[in-house]
């Protein structure tokens, strides 16, 4: 099976708008990003889709997907955190500080519980995958209410969303760590 498949070209195209995004946002061009981010949100839920059906499964489409992921959102973060008279609606500091510090601390958990006791499989969890679509969500209405130029409580309330799924799922990911390293 040929490993860059339609799912895997999706995903890389999410990580080719990234760059995009980010420019665009910086400029203040901030429909245009807020069309970017969505193509981008859309491939994420495509190419696994995609993958599923028709049964072309990849283990570079394994690393590739999550590491997008990651890229996508923590690079949206840092940006609508940053100083920019453009943005009406800025994120807090200290929730990317957190979820930056959430995805760090997962990466090396799984480093170290392959390191300690060898190899094993940490698969995305339902709530990491909540986790993640909260994400897109508090970024797709944050670069909204940017676009249309207003503050909105509704923003804060996606905040305090993330907030909540990334301890709960922070907690379940050193459960599950937990877990895994008591079967030996």
């Amino acid at each position: 099976m040929p490993t860059l498949t339609p799912a895997n070209q999706l995903t890389l195209l999410r990580m080719l708008l990234i760059p995009a995004f980010v420019i665009l946002v910086i400029y203040g061009y901030l429909g245009s990003a807020l069309l970017v981010f969505l193509i981008a949100g859309l491939t994420d839920l495509l190419d696994g889709l995609i993958a599923r059906l028709t049964g072309q499964k990849t283990t570079l489409g394994a690393w590739l997907d999550p590491m997008a992921d990651k890229l996508l959102l923590v690079t949206t973060f840092v940006v609508l955190t940053l100083p920019l008279e453009s943005l009406a609606n800025r994120l807090p500091v200290w929730l990317t500080v957190l979820i930056i510090s959430r995805d760090i601390g997962i990466v090396a958990t799984v480093a170290i519980v392959n390191l300690a006791v060898g190899r094993r499989t940490f698969r995305p969890s339902m709530l990491g995958k909540i986790a993640t679509a909260t994400y897109i969500a508090t970024g797709i209405v944050t670069m909204y209410f940017n676009y249309l130029g207003r503050r909105s409580v509704v923003v804060d309330a996606f905040i305090y969303a993330s907030l909540v799924i990334t301890i709960v799922s922070g907690l379940h990911y050193i459960a599950h760590a937990r877990r895994l390293v008591g079967q030996d």
